[in-house]
């Protein structure tokens, strides 16, 4: 029996870009990840509803990325391990990432998205967790009947200035 080895693997690109995954070496990242966080968000369109919720107050014809760019760019990042805003100092020149929130050239800059993240208001917040859940039940084919949350309401007692205590 003959072992298959995959070469590589095609993707939907953007626009002309071709993008090909090769297991062969040369340039490699560790945030491959990324692209299959594209198609699931291609699959459920969550992005898009969830900046349906978000009031863009920016000047339009100032702006050079989409709000639903700009979560996509947020979300994704911070699923691959990048939670710190200021990562995209690097990862907006990252062209796996570019890819996977459709844009061709340079994403936005740590100081936009820290905008983006200051703007945010209980009543945003809110509206969000609706797309979400509504994305969830949508999932099913037919509504649960039930949909049981379960919280975790431990707290953790934390003494002195250490480190990462505002998250715990």
């Amino acid at each position: 029996m003959e072992d298959y080895i995959q070469q590589d693997l095609e993707l939907p690109g953007i626009d002309r870009r071709k993008l090909t995954v090769e297991f062969s070496g040369g340039d490699i990242t560790s945030d491959g990840g990324c692209l299959l966080l594209r198609q699931v968000d291609q699959n459920l369109d969550l992005m898009k509803q969830i900046a349906s919720v978000i009031e863009d107050i920016r000047k339009q014809p100032y702006v050079t990325h989409s709000l639903e760019r700009l979560l996509r760019q947020r979300v994704f990042a911070i699923a691959l391990g990048y939670e710190d805003v200021n990562d995209h100092t690097t990862l907006r020149n990252d062209p796996a990432l570019q890819v996977a929130v459709g844009e061709l050239g340079t994403l936005a800059s740590s100081s936009t998205l820290g905008r983006l993240e200051r703007k945010a208001s209980r009543e945003m917040a809110f509206g969000i967790h609706e797309k979400i859940i509504e994305a969830f039940i949508a999932s099913f084919s037919a509504p649960p009947e039930e949909l049981i949350l379960d919280f975790d309401a431990t707290d953790t007692e934390i003494h002195g200035a250490q480190v990462g205590r505002f998250f715990h």
